[in-house]
């Protein structure tokens, strides 16, 4: 299942909860699944997901049974769509994302200007398609709790250890 959404609207907190509950997670924002690659017109760069890295993730967990809870947001995601039992979007108005930036501790983007206006610009012009995309769409504004919980009705149970 993948977790998509614009920075500030709870990927990471909610896969925090959900490794809490016994589910496997990966959040590709932390370790080495993205990779910057220039951008087609020449003018900068963009995160890119290696891959090779999520395509060897997916194999190992398709037909296991067990949920994987994957998040990201990069602009090459949509190639693995197919693969993705679910893709949920996290959302939550502007003000709101940029009130939990502003605040958090967990993770230092978004606190400089230019990165603000980049949240802003990305949110006009990047949740649209990512919502175009998805199969269910969960507001953050609700407790984590809550937001959690619809997550675990879409992946079912986790695995028993024994």
């Amino acid at each position: 299942m993948l977790v998509t959404g614009m920075s500030g609207t709870g990927k990471s907190t909610a896969l925090n909860h959900l490794a809490h509950r016994g589910y496997s997670v990966v959040d590709t924002d932390y370790g080495d699944w993205i990779e910057n690659l220039p951008l087609p017109d020449g003018a900068g760069a963009e995160p890119h997901w290696r891959e090779d890295r999520i395509d060897a993730l997916l194999t190992r967990h398709e037909g296991s049974g067990v949920p994987l809870f994957i998040a990201g947001t990069v602009i090459n995601q949509e190639v693995f769509y197919p693969r993705f039992a679910e893709i949920v979007l996290l959302s939550a108005p502007l003000p709101v994302i940029l009130t939990r930036i502003t605040t958090r501790t967990t993770n230092p983007f978004g606190k400089t200007p230019e990165e603000r206006a980049q949240i802003e610009s990305d949110t006009a012009e990047i949740e649209p398609l990512l919502r175009a995309g998805a199969t269910m769409e969960i507001d953050t504004r609700r407790s984590i709790t809550q937001v959690v919980d619809q997550l675990v009705a879409l992946a079912g149970s986790p695995p028993r250890h024994r």
